[in-house]
């Protein structure tokens, strides 16, 4: 059995590495692994309320790389749920989207408004960030009880909420129905290295998806079609991503100290978790860095 487990995260880099060889050119040795499951995201994205990307990773997640926003993989790295990985970062779109048909139009307009979005996920500190220029704390409303990207896509398209904070090819695949975008969300994923993998593989695994960075800015259209392969099956006649962009984009340079910080500082400020569940935020010991 292949002794690393890669979990692909709704963007292009991965299935663009296996598409182009570019991990057995590397000599590793792997496994794709979903770490929502199933040949159905939208079922399996629809989690209980108030479960999210934190909740994986307490769970434990059966992989040795995988990813999440920079918030949580720097609160989970700090309680000793793995190693935030500091050697890169990456950047996806992201955007708060209401019905074409909304009297929603600005973002002052999403005033009281339940606005979907993953608890303690990327779309949960991503909103309140974006719209606390607009909107004081207490009138902001985030509804958590919508579940995972792929349910909150479901039941935005099916106008059983009234507005979605979405990333990736959800973001785009909404764009194309012609929903409407409020307010740009986006922000920074991080990577969380769990069950001691082997660094030799760490590395061979991120030179792939540098290479497939590379091939994703020379000649998106090549690759948008890969977003489809985890999708929900009700859209895939409806999609046409060769209209989408290249999504989320990896930054190979350093997670710094100080970026680490004023993440920490920033998510304690706001209160997102209670203050003895976000460990000490030492970025000596939640952090790994392979760099010679």
């Amino acid at each position: 059995m292949p002794r690393f487990v890669i979990a692909p995260h709704f963007r292009l880099h991965e299935w663009v590495a296996e598409e182009k060889g570019y991990f057995k050119a590397e000599g590793l040795e792997y496994e794709f692994r979903h770490i929502w499951g199933g040949d159905d995201p939208g079922k399996s994205h629809a989690t209980p309320n108030k479960v999210g990307a934190y909740t994986s990773f307490e769970k434990g997640r059966e992989t040795n790389v995988s990813c999440a926003c920079h918030w949580t993989v720097n609160v989970a790295a700090s309680q000793g749920l793995g190693k935030m990985y500091a050697d890169a970062y990456s950047v996806s779109p992201a955007a708060v989207f209401v019905p074409p048909e909304s009297d929603i139009r600005h973002p002052a307009d999403l005033r009281g408004v339940p606005i979907s979005v993953g608890h303690q996920s990327g779309s949960h500190y991503s909103t309140i960030q974006a719209l606390e220029q607009y909107l004081p704390a207490d009138e902001i409303k985030l509804s958590f009880a919508d579940g995972i990207l792929f349910s909150r896509l479901e039941r935005l398209v099916d106008r059983q909420v009234p507005a979605a904070a979405l990333f990736s090819g959800p973001y785009y695949f909404v764009e194309q129905l012609g929903f409407r975008k409020i307010i740009d969300t986006s922000f920074m994923i991080a990577s969380m290295l769990t069950g001691d993998p082997d660094p030799q593989d760490v590395k061979k695994y991120f030179r792939a998806l540098r290479r497939a960075q590379r091939d994703i800015d020379l000649r998106p259209e090549l690759y948008t079609h890969h977003y489809r392969k985890e999708f929900p099956k009700r859209f895939l006649d409806q999609m046409d991503p060769r209209r989408w962009g290249p999504g989320e984009r990896i930054v190979f340079e350093p997670y710094t100290k100080e970026v680490f910080e004023d993440s920490f500082k920033w998510v304690r400020e706001h209160k997102i978790f209670e203050p003895a569940a976000m460990g000490a935020g030492c970025y000596e010991e939640a952090c790994v860095s392979l760099t010679e």
